[in-house]
């Protein structure tokens, strides 16, 4: 029986303290990875606590290490060198279980940030894309609009010139039959020139009438642009 004491008691009573540690410190994990695994929730509490008892473990194999040297049975020594490097070993690969798990929800609240990150980018992409298409619409419905009334003054500028071309129609056959009137009653050639003249000087004003109505359509159309 070893009954080497160090500061913390005895070799026995140490090794019994630290084989309780492993014993909770396990179960700590497991109650980490079931949390991982069904919710996907961390305890920050929980994991500190399981990395307290591993460096408490590791402090009580620095005491035993120290203490199962000093034992004069050699066949004990042996032993208790055994069971303090399996503490050790255990202790060991309890840390790198820790750090694993560690590693894996630091790596999930980089990717949660990432997509959040993204999402805040993908939203303000999506209101600039709708604001684009605001603006197309606003210029589509803009454009429909200069063409009605682009249509409804061209269609008024062709009412005038049907106006002006029935109206020159009459005034030709007011025209004729004045000429055959004046034919008939003997009017000198003079008159009939004078006649002509007018005739000619009501098509310019037609023509000149005719070019102005062209002319107003055309500004319109570039002012309704």
């Amino acid at each position: 029986m070893a009954v080497e004491r160090g500061g913390r008691g005895t070799l026995s009573e140490i090794y019994q303290s630290a084989k309780k540690l492993l014993l909770r410190t396990r179960d700590g994990l497991e109650r980490l990875e079931r949390l991982e695994y069904s919710s996907g929730i961390d305890s920050p509490d929980l994991s500190m606590s399981i990395r307290n008892d591993l460096s408490q473990i590791h402090s009580l194999c620095a005491d035993m290490d120290r203490l199962w040297r000093s034992v004069a049975a050699k066949s004990q020594r042996d032993l208790w060198k055994r069971k303090v490097e399996q503490v050790a070993e255990e202790a060991e690969s309890l840390k790198e279980s820790l750090d694993k798990y560690s590693l894996r929800n630091q790596r999930k609240m980089n990717e949660a940030r990432e997509r959040a990150e993204l999402l805040g980018r993908a939203n303000g992409e999506s209101s600039h894309v709708i604001r684009v298409f605001d603006e197309e619409a606003q210029a589509m419905q803009s454009a429909r609009n200069s063409s009605r009334m682009l249509h409804e003054a061209t269609s008024v500028g062709e009412a005038i010139l049907s106006k002006y071309a029935g109206q020159r129609e009459h005034i030709k056959r007011a025209q004729r039959k004045a000429l055959d009137v004046l034919n008939t009653v003997g009017l000198s050639n003079s008159v009939l020139k004078l006649i002509e003249r007018r005739h000619h000087g009501d098509q310019w004003i037609k023509y000149a009438g005719m070019i102005l109505t062209v002319v107003v359509v055309f500004f319109f159309w570039r002012w309704t642009r």
